[in-house]
């Protein structure tokens, strides 16, 4: 049986340690579903941050998907499903409180987005930092189209949208936040 420290180790590589993830989970199996004492296993760490070949990895082991994980995936047809089974999906949030509309912005798909909205899913000002964070242009114009007000909101490293989107490189979303009035 796992300790509550190999836990929580498995969960912090989980946000972006695939192969330490993978040592760990061919020591302790029971790992897979293991809750930290922040309520978060590595499949909620690698979908808030939007680590695609975690979560896919943890996947692929059986790790049990939820709509969080399917919108940062951008799997809409597993979203589909899922609030099919649970309208109120909608409103659900992931490790950390992180909103299914964030976790939706990480993956890009604005199809996505749409779906969730029109079922009453909120667009948070934070939400920007996922699309601005991984270059997602389309998907910063349709969060700033349906919700997005503050756009000197900062992150957890108390950085603008902005200052994430120039920092990754991503020119576009920076001109397009430019272009709606962010500044530095």
């Amino acid at each position: 049986m796992a300790s509550s420290e190999q836990i929580q180790e498995f969960v912090i590589a989980g946000h972006g340690n695939l192969a330490r993830v993978k040592e760990m989970l061919a020591q302790h199996p029971e790992l897979l579903e293991a809750r930290s004492n922040l309520d978060e296993t590595a499949l909620g760490a690698a979908a808030h941050v939007g680590n695609r070949a975690v979560a896919e990895f943890l996947l692929s082991q059986g790790a049990k998907q939820d709509i969080c994980t399917a919108a940062m995936l951008a799997d809409r047809a597993k979203v589909a499903e899922l609030l099919a089974a649970d309208p109120a999906a909608a409103q659900a949030k992931g490790a950390h409180s992180i909103s299914l509309m964030f976790h939706a912005a990480l993956g890009g798909d604005v199809a996505i987005a749409e779906q969730l909205h029109a079922r009453g899913a909120a667009v948070p000002d934070n939400t920007i930092h996922a699309a601005a964070a991984h270059g997602h242009a389309d998907m910063a114009r349709w969060l700033l189209d349906h919700g997005v007000t503050d756009l000197q909101v900062p992150n957890f490293e108390k950085k603008t949208p902005l200052a994430v989107s120039m920092g990754r490189g991503h020119t576009a979303v920076a001109a397009l936040l430019r272009e709606r009035g962010a500044t530095e």
